[in-house]
């Protein structure tokens, strides 16, 4: 039977703090690391802080947060991670979690489900994603999620394969 050690880095980053969250993440990856774990998880958009909001409207910030997620992604050796941030694509911008493993950037999912509701309002600044996104590590099937996409009754992820 295959086991797998996974560390769940609860950090409270600071909106817009991106030096500082980096900072945060790559000691907890470190951390995880040292503690035997092969793969540690981050909050939702936990290089940016939540939420956001208008630092996403800057072009700068949003290319600034993939030079901070290429940096951590450098200083992750020995164990994989899964770390939110925004992601500049296509001129759009999606609420997204990097698989980093081997000191690299290995995968992007973005997430589908966009709450628009109370405090929320995702919808204003992001696009929703299209498709699943499953990676193996040491043999095992995982699907990445972001919040609203495991709340939403018959999401796309409840029928990832």
């Amino acid at each position: 039977m295959t086991v797998i050690r996974i560390a769940q880095s609860q950090i409270n980053p600071i909106v817009g703090d991106l030096r500082g969250n980096t900072e945060k993440i790559i000691h907890e990856i470190g951390k995880a690391r040292d503690q035997g774990s092969h793969l540690v998880t981050f909050p939702e958009l936990a290089l940016t802080g939540y939420p956001p909001e208008d630092l996403l409207l800057r072009k700068r910030f949003l290319i600034d947060c993939r030079s901070c997620l290429d940096e951590i992604a450098i200083n992750s050796h020995g164990i994989a991670s899964i770390v939110g941030f925004p992601e500049l694509s296509d001129g759009y911008v999606s609420n997204s979690a990097a698989l980093v493993v081997s000191g690299k950037v290995t995968g992007i999912y973005h997430k589908m489900e966009l709450p628009n509701y109370g405090v929320f309002d995702e919808r204003r600044y992001f696009r929703p994603g299209e498709k699943c996104f499953i990676f193996r590590l040491n043999g095992i099937r995982f699907s990445v999620t972001i919040c609203e996409d495991i709340w939403v009754p018959e999401s796309a992820t409840e029928f990832c394969a």
